[in-house]
């Protein structure tokens, strides 16, 4: 039989030590093992004193029924398992138990910690909400069991042993000089309300009546409507306090959830009322809200006391629930407007005047209600109400833009339905702000109209004249500079019309060279007759003298005769 292969060995292999590493163990310091061995010498001495103070009712220590109490059950069992406490062997037995109470469970794997052993490995327990700590692991208890009861001073962790009994529906208050047990019902201790208060994430000034920043007492105590709104948080006791939107917004950490987390349940909407005091600007002093709006408010107050809702975001969803929720008249961005304010909502509106017409065009065609988001999104609604979540015309343009397109370039500008599909799709591509695209597209329109007036098209007149008609009209359009270039490229006969326009307009400095001793003598000719149908060109287009068009009639018919040019009249 074939031996099997030598051992391969490294230098050093007998001396190195494997080391097991176990997620959620770790070597303590002598802080924390100090800290340990104190906090569980003081539960051997009185295993109760990791208990809340008992301020509410407890039924009966029953385990059948529906109508069980557990704390009755716990505080039962803590008895008979503290006459225990110094019996190893029943604590074993007792902290392995499947069956029986689980803080007892927990309590007995404690209280064998306690009694001897070495506290230089712990555990560490880690809640994101409740924070952690390290603990001793004995026996089969929930490990945020063991952790709150050999921390019994830690004002968070401590409630996690009553997670149990916070699910059965009883209720635990926790700071830094009490913890109490309400029983069934959640009545929050008054210094535990200064206390959560005074240590929230956003700073409160005032004592009964308490504000953040941007708002003062007087503001809480007469609700007064401010610009921007503000919540306000009533507890049982009646303590108030009124949070601004800039607080809510720049808080750190979340407003709601720095104080639930000092209760057990973490339901802060059983022990306050909420409100979001705001009303949109413009809206009828006396005039009730919409019911929908109420509604939605309250709904989102409840998602955001449950921790489900970012404080950031709460000031405006309230306001996107009251708004959404009117059925009649203008709402522009946060501000309300009656049906019969049209020109006032357009003049309050951020924009160009054409921006604001042709937004009150496309009003005016509307047979219901329209609300337009501020993601660009168009509902049609069947209330009479127009919304739009921005205030400024530019977005509402954009969005309303490739559907009522159409309206505003017929009732504008007049254009033929032939050339509104092109316009539109330009535009959509473009993205070019609608106040410069507005106003470019009425000085095209207003050119292109006055150019109608000249009585020959470019492509009705023969060479060189259809080249000098093409520079006129683009110097019209777009100025005389914008065509020196374009009178420099010529060819042929074309090019002498381009000598002949440079001459009318002083632009031949050092451009000689450019053209044909031919074509210089050419066009040095035709000048006269050019400089005549230009003038003309500018008295009937640019100062707007109709009785021009003989005028230039007459210079075209001379700068066709010094051309030799033929003219269809």
């Amino acid at each position: 039989m074939a031996k099997p292969p030598a051992e391969v060995s490294f230098p050093g292999d007998k001396n190195r030590r494997k080391k097991v590493r176990v997620r959620g163990i770790k070597q303590a310091s002598k802080e924390i093992q100090k800290r340990l061995e104190k906090n569980l010498q003081d539960l051997l001495d009185n295993p109760e004193i990791f208990l809340p103070e008992i301020k509410g009712e407890i039924g009966k220590a029953s385990f059948f029924g529906k109508n069980k109490d557990l704390m009755a059950l716990t505080l039962q069992e803590i008895d008979s398992v503290s006459k225990k406490r110094h019996d190893k062997k029943w604590l074993t037995r007792r902290m392995g138990k499947k069956g029986g109470d689980l803080v007892c469970r927990a309590l007995a794997g404690s209280l064998l910690a306690a009694s001897g052993g070495d506290l230089s490995t712990v555990s560490v327990f880690k809640n994101p909400l409740f924070g952690s700590a390290s603990y001793i692991r004995r026996g089969n208890g929930k490990q945020s069991h063991l952790a709150g009861i050999q921390n019994f001073n830690h004002t968070k962790l401590r409630m996690l042993v009553w997670d149990d009994h916070a699910k059965s529906g009883q209720w635990f208050f926790s700071w830094d000089k009490g913890f109490v047990f309400t029983g069934k019902n959640a009545d929050a201790p008054d210094d535990w309300i200064n206390y959560v208060l005074e240590n929230a994430s956003i700073g409160l000034s005032g004592s009964t009546i308490k504000w953040s920043k941007g708002l003062d007492e007087t503001i809480v105590t007469n609700n007064t409507i401010t610009e921007s709104g503000w919540l306000k948080l009533e507890f049982d006791n009646g303590v108030i306090a009124g949070i601004s939107r800039d607080s809510l917004v720049r808080a750190e950490e979340s407003f709601v959830q720095s104080i639930a987390m000092s209760m057990m349940p973490p339901k802060i909407g059983e022990i306050i009322k909420s409100d979001w005091i705001w009303r949109p600007e413009g809206w009828p002093k006396g005039k009730d809200l919409p019911p929908e709006g109420i509604e939605k408010v309250e709904e989102v107050l409840q998602q955001w006391l449950l921790m489900l809702y970012d404080d950031k975001k709460l000031a405006s969803a309230c306001r996107s629930g009251i708004l959404n929720s009117i059925k009649d008249g203008f709402v522009i961005g946060n501000r309300w407007y009656n049906s019969e304010d049209l020109d006032k909502m357009l003049e309050e509106m951020n924009g160009t005047d054409d921006e604001k017409e042709a937004i009150s065009y496309i009003l005016a065609s509307l047979d219901t209600g329209i609300h337009v988001r501020s993601d660009g999104l168009i509902i049609d609604l069947e209330e009479e109400v127009i919304r739009f979540e921005d205030s400024s015309c530019h977005p509402v343009l954009v969005a309303l833009w490739p559907k009522y397109g159409h309206i505003i370039l017929d009732k504008m500008y007049e254009i033929s339905e032939e050339e509104i599909g092109d316009i539109i799709d330009k535009q959509s591509q473009r993205k070019q702000g609608f106040g410069a695209f507005l106003r470019e597209l009425k000085e095209s329109l207003f050119i292109t109209k006055r150019l109608n007036r000249l009585p020959w098209k470019s492509e009705d007149l023969n060479s060189p004249l259809s080249f000098a008609d093409f520079l006129i009209r683009h110097a019209i359009k777009n100025g005389v500079a914008s065509t020196v270039s374009k009178a420099r490229k010529s060819k042929g006969l074309e090019m002498a019309m381009g000598w002949a326009w440079l001459n009318v307009h002083d632009r031949t400095e050092s451009d000689a060279w450019r053209f044909d001793e031919s074509s210089r003598d050419k066009g040095g000719d035709w000048v006269p007759a050019l400089r005549s149908l230009w003038d003309a060109a500018e008295d009937l287009l640019v100062n707007d003298n109709l009785d021009a068009i003989d005028d230039y009639k007459s210079g075209m018919k001379w700068l066709a005769e010094v051309s030799g040019s033929s003219l269809d009249y």
